[in-house]
């Protein structure tokens, strides 16, 4: 990855302004974020980072603004932009009538990928051995690794993610922040919420973009 490939603008915000019920959560917001960067949206509970993690993703309309991706509003490259991107939202997302392994699958094939082994998948996040049984019989964590695994196989540059280490252990946690670092370090980009502590992840490589509210 060359130099300028790695600091090729993926996301820009400019001037989001987003309002929910009687509160200005965040007002003329604007930030670039690269290839190569590792953001954390940061704030307290109801400043709006959900919020704003959903406008990225183009999932919520802001009040006032607009989301780039690259250089043309998402509006106007939605098919390219989802193409690029990989959400996954605070809740895991997965059907507990399905085993580990079908709501995997079922998931990467709606994103259009068909090669590849869901069963190395799983065991990239420890979930060998479980996989054929139905969701509805594992963890709140074991649900989160099964929607974790995607990261694994996927071409998507832009990683939108909301509490990636909920319900994630320690070990498991080093393991995604592993590959988030070789995610950005192949050029792509990672956006998240946490409140969990990293310990490879440092301050040093870590952007934060600091959220607060206020009434109106």
């Amino acid at each position: 990855m060359t130099d300028n490939n790695q600091q090729q603008v993926l996301v820009r915000a400019n001037e989001l302004t987003c309002i929910r019920e009687d509160r200005i959560l965040f007002d003329q917001l604007s930030f670039e974020i690269n290839a190569g960067d590792i953001v954390q949206i940061e704030g307290p509970n109801g400043a709006g980072k959900t919020s704003l993690l959903r406008i990225i993703a183009g999932l919520s309309r802001p009040y006032a603004g607009e989301i780039q991706y690259i250089d043309t509003d998402i509006n106007q490259c939605r098919d390219e932009f989802n193409e690029d991107l990989l959400y996954l939202g605070h809740l895991a997302g997965v059907k507990s009538e399905l085993t580990a392994n079908e709501n995997l699958n079922f998931n990467l094939r709606l994103s259009g990928y068909n090669d590849f082994d869901s069963y190395d998948l799983l065991a990239k996040v420890n979930l060998g051995g479980f996989e054929e049984a139905l969701a509805g019989h594992l963890s709140a964590g074991q649900h989160r690794r099964t929607a974790l695994a995607r990261l694994w196989h996927t071409n998507c540059r832009i990683w939108i993610l909301d509490e990636p280490f909920t319900a994630i252990d320690k070990k498991g946690v080093e393991e995604l922040e592993q590959l988030f670092i070789k995610h950005t370090q192949s050029g792509g980009c990672v956006i998240m919420t946490t409140h969990q502590d990293m310990s490879l992840i440092t301050d040093e490589v870590l952007r934060k973009i600091k959220l607060d509210y206020r009434f109106v």
